[in-house]
């Protein structure tokens, strides 16, 4: 597109420090400054959305089940192994699971907390539950409970500690008191977000199956796990249309639709605020080409008369915005792999984990960002020469060389 010759000049006005020069040394040093910050700002910026959506996800696919079937009744379900049955069948489904799930009061010490207890296989084939038990271990068939963090917490509870589990069928009185039994505190996970550390309490489904006096196939959800690269959402509404009434199913979107919701607003609105830097760092360039347009009068006049044409100079210059722009490119590249480095190896950034759901900024550095940022940081700033550079090829020679400006 250039020629040798334009490279040429235009390197060595862009490299070059003349006398007396140090302000236009200067304004080109912050010009590449704002490139540099803008696109490192960005791509921060970008890393650190796709971390937060990358934990959140995983966390919450970790704890909770992809998909849900439940009823619209209070009521539990009957005949769990035809369904559990007929869900074998399902080409989209790698592992279904029967789940009781009701609401209880633990007491430990004397502090109570109002709870669900879910009830869950010991051999945990849906979730990753078991990898996020910080203290103790993983229930087993006996009567061993799980607490979350924040749950144990406050309860005042530690391990193998004596917890008691109140459950009541229907308003309490003197002839419909409640059922009591005995649990011993086994392990306590720590999933990060508050909704899954402090109001859920883990027992084994035979354990929790006596303590709500159901029957040996009665039990309140299914959760399910598909196979990979399933549509969830999609699968979710055609299995929904499966199912008999009263039953319905509620993808891990719907149950936790609020958190995803919030993660994917951060994810639309964080690169369009600090997109701004950018097209003002780009549109700083403006300034700092027309400066060196008027640093290089002079010499604009002496390529004219030599035979140089508009074309030339236009060139010239546009390739010293080029040049800017990918100088900054490069330092805005280098700062943002800094910083990734940094906050993996030394969690420079900590974040409170009550609001977060984690206690350190993550980072997910996307190679497509890198060169999506790259390609409009470029554009911008080339688009942002274009005028400088259209005044200096208007440049008549003649007046300039007799007189010493344009």
């Amino acid at each position: 597109m250039f020629s040798a010759l334009n490279r040429f000049i235009a390197a060595r006005y862009f490299g070059a420090k003349r006398q007396n020069g140090k302000f236009l040394s200067f304004i080109r040093i912050m010009a590449i400054g704002g490139v540099a910050v803008g696109s490192a700002g960005l791509l921060m910026a970008l890393s650190i959305v796709h971390g937060f959506k990358s934990v959140i996800h995983n966390k919450i696919m970790s704890y909770g089940p992809e998909i849900v079937i439940q009823t619209f009744s209070d009521y539990p379900m009957y005949r769990s192994d035809t369904l559990l049955t007929f869900l074998s069948k399902e080409a989209e489904i790698l592992a279904a699971q029967p789940v009781i799930e009701s609401q209880i009061m633990i007491q430990i010490g004397d502090r109570v907390e109002g709870v669900f207890l879910r009830g869950l296989e010991s051999e945990d084939r849906i979730t990753k539950l078991p990898e996020y038990v910080k203290e103790g271990g993983y229930i087993s068939v006996n009567d061993e409970i799980l607490l979350g963090a924040k749950l144990a917490k406050n309860l005042n509870a530690t391990i193998n500690e004596s917890a008691f589990i109140y459950s009541i069928n229907g308003v309490p009185s003197r002839l419909n008191p409640p059922d009591i039994r005995k649990a011993t505190v086994h392990g306590i996970y720590e999933i990060g977000i508050d909704k899954l550390d402090e109001a859920i309490v883990i027992a084994p489904i035979e354990w929790s199956r006596k303590l709500l006096n159901y029957q040996p196939h009665q039990i309140d959800k299914v959760f399910i796990k598909t196979k990979p690269g399933t549509d969830i959402k999609a699968y979710n509404a055609l299995l929904n249309d499966k199912l008999p009434y009263p039953m319905q199913t509620e993808s891990v979107y719907e149950t936790y639709g609020s958190i995803f919701a919030w993660v994917n607003l951060q994810e639309q609105t964080i690169p369009l605020v600090i997109g701004v830097m950018i097209i003002v760092a780009a549109f700083n360039l403006i300034g700092t080409i027309l400066m060196m347009v008027l640093e290089r009068t002079r010499d604009i006049g002496i390529l004219k008369a030599m035979g140089a044409n508009d074309k030339t100079i236009k060139s010239i210059f546009l390739i010293q915005g080029s040049l800017i722009a990918i100088s900054g490119l490069a330092i805005g590249i280098l700062i943002s792999y800094t910083f990734f480095w940094l906050q993996t190896t030394y969690s420079i950034i900590p974040l409170p984990q009550e609001n977060y759901y984690m206690s350190t900024a993550p980072v997910e550095p996307h190679l497509m960002d890198v060169f999506l940022v790259s390609i409009i940081t470029f554009v911008l700033s080339w688009l942002a020469s274009y005028l400088p550079a259209k005044v200096a090829s208007q440049i008549q020679p003649l007046k300039v060389i007799a007189f010493g400006k344009a």
